[in-house]
């Protein structure tokens, strides 16, 4: 399998582009400025609509929440793959953990925990799909 004409268009099915990134300190600010839009049981989202021909994202996951490097991976790798399947209008969105998930003396991450930030995740992308696709309306 030829993995290089996907890396250098963009367009692979696991790839994030950095243009699908929000990775600039100010362009985090502007969106944490505003309320958050929606909160889960682990998660808050925050989204504004960027001038962009499509969705950005960042995630935030803070060290004191997820002790462990494997359980912070886990957690940005699950949100990049269900906000690439969303398919969301142009907005920036980040998400922030904002309750513990784990601590240092048990498992990393397991097959529950997945399953239960894959589903908070997917209907926090799904309602801001809906949302913005009930604001403005299709030409």
């Amino acid at each position: 399998m030829d993995s290089s004409s996907n890396s250098s268009s963009g367009e692979g099915s696991h790839d994030f582009a950095r243009a699908r990134r929000i990775v600039k300190t100010d362009e985090f600010s502007s969106v944490f400025r505003l309320r958050p839009t929606q909160k889960s049981a682990h998660f808050v989202l925050y989204t504004r609509q960027n001038q962009l021909p499509h969705a950005r994202l960042g995630v935030v996951v803070a060290k004191r929440l997820a002790p462990r490097a494997v359980t912070r991976n886990t957690i940005k790798r699950v949100t990049r793959e269900l906000f690439r399947l969303t398919g969301l209008p142009a907005i920036d969105c980040v998400v922030r953990l904002s309750k513990s998930v784990n601590t240092k003396a048990g498992p990393a991450t397991t097959a529950k925990l997945k399953a239960e930030l894959r589903v908070e995740l997917t209907r926090l992308f799904a309602a801001q799909a809906a949302l913005y696709a009930k604001t403005r309306p299709a030409p």
